[in-house]
């Protein structure tokens, strides 16, 4: 992807490679023009406040010293401290971890959360790692990237291939770091570290929210309505299992490890049991396997991509016939396939509101942790449910009243608040 002649490009990305940054620019190009007045500001939002590249050197059980690239990078902190998570993975660049910061920047702003957008990664395959070395890793980044962390500063929570241990590691090393427990500097914790009830399942149940939402506008009955769903973890699963547990059915799914489908719909609770001990859907009995591409060819009302990046591009978008896709993962659909979707007929409600339950929940954790009050599973899915739909409800009154898409809507309203904020504090010093 080649940089466009209005980008003044920082000179650590390559113009002819951009990956995800190239596509959050494009992007904010789409929304400039709505943005009246604030679009004097607008290269705020081309470029992040603060990246920072750290080497995470370990001691591996073999003894041998291992280094590791790490990342944090904080985006825009003009609505409050940054939020966004921390992945493992073997294919983390900056480029990546820049755009999925931006894009928290957006989630939070869209959903009017007190904060700005932040994300973090370490290149490395967990996998390859025993649990000792996956907490040293985890311990070293942290004291890395200490110096720009912290409960009013930036909160970190877990993304792919981390969870709530990893967590419980950062937080510990920061507050030994500190010299006093901090249980706010991370989000997604164990309970038992302050953690909150409903954070697990908080980014699928949004998911699921929102769709019902969507349905609602797009004439669309839930129960019985046919869902495929690709990523079959924390989010596409409990997604599945909701959508499930309302009559719809689940007819394919797909991750790593196949494709499997069942046109009568799949049964979810046993599904979810099968990945559980044999880590992904591949094999399960009361399913058929099924070729990877004719998974997107498949006719369903609503379609969940749950897993990574631009899986829906240019050459897939085409064959695609769902009625309503519901973006679990970060920016599975590429700029092209979203025009391609939008000219078929398909809506698509897009990432920075889809999967913004997690990120929502992590607010109420912080909240919290602050108080040191903690509220119920209850409580706090109702809280939830109530400001993912207002948030749907606002962003879909702005794609209907500028004629345009619930992406470009979404990001309207965010940059909208991001710029208003930008303007008011002013440029210090």
């Amino acid at each position: 992807m080649s940089q466009s002649p209005t980008h003044a490009l920082p000179s650590y990305l390559d113009p002819e490679h951009l990956g995800p940054w190239g596509v959050y620019l494009q992007q904010v190009d789409r929304v400039t023009p709505y943005l009246g007045s604030l679009g004097r500001w607008v290269e705020t939002l081309k470029r992040p406040k603060r990246a920072l590249i750290v080497d995470v050197p370990v001691e591996l059980d073999n003894g041998r010293i291992a280094h590791f690239e790490g990342y944090r990078v904080q985006h825009n902190t003009s609505r409050g401290p940054g939020k966004g998570g921390v992945r493992f993975h073997q294919d983390v660049t900056l480029s990546e971890v820049m755009a999925l910061s931006a894009w928290m920047s957006i989630k939070n702003a869209a959903v009017n959360l007190p904060y700005g957008g932040a994300k973090g990664g370490i290149r490395v395959d967990p996998r390859t790692l025993s649990q000792a070395e996956l907490e040293r890793i985890t311990r070293r980044y942290t004291s890395e990237i200490g110096v720009i962390i912290g409960p009013s500063k930036d909160i970190p929570a877990p993304d792919v291939n981390t969870n709530a241990q990893i967590m419980a590691w950062m937080m510990d090393t920061y507050s030994m770091n500190e010299g006093a427990t901090a249980t706010g500097v991370v989000t997604g914790k164990p309970i038992t570290l302050g953690g909150s009830l409903g954070r697990v399942e908080a980014t699928g149940r949004g998911v699921f929210v929102v769709g019902c939402e969507a349905a609602r506008d797009a004439g669309v009955e839930v129960a019985g309505a046919r869902v495929i769903v690709q990523g079959f973890g924390n989010v596409g699963g409990t997604a599945a299992r909701l959508f499930h547990g309302v009559g719809a059915k689940v007819i394919a799914v797909q991750d790593h490890t196949g494709t499997i489908y069942n046109p009568a719909g799949l049964d979810v609770p046993e599904l979810l049991v099968h990945v559980s001990q044999k880590g992904g859907v591949g094999g399960f009995a009361k399913a058929e396997p099924l070729d990877p591409k004719e998974f997107w060819t498949l006719e369903t009302e609503f379609l969940i991509p749950a897993a990574l990046e631009s899986q829906i591009t240019a050459e897939n978008a085409p064959s695609i016939r769902a009625k309503i896709v519901v973006e679990g993962a970060n920016g599975p659909t590429t700029p092209q396939a979203d025009d391609i979707l939008f000219e078929n007929g398909t809506m698509v409600v897009p990432d920075v509101l889809a999967n913004a339950g997690g990120v929502t929940v992590s607010y109420f954790e912080w909240v919290q942790d602050f108080s040191s009050f903690f509220w119920t599973e209850d409580e706090i899915n109702q809280r939830l449910e109530r400001i993912m739909r207002e948030a749907y409800s606002s962003i879909s009154q702005v794609a209907r009243e500028q004629k345009v898409t619930l992406r470009t809507a979404a990001f309207i309203v965010a940059c909208t608040r991001i710029l208003q904020a930008r303007q008011v504090r002013g440029l210090y010093p």
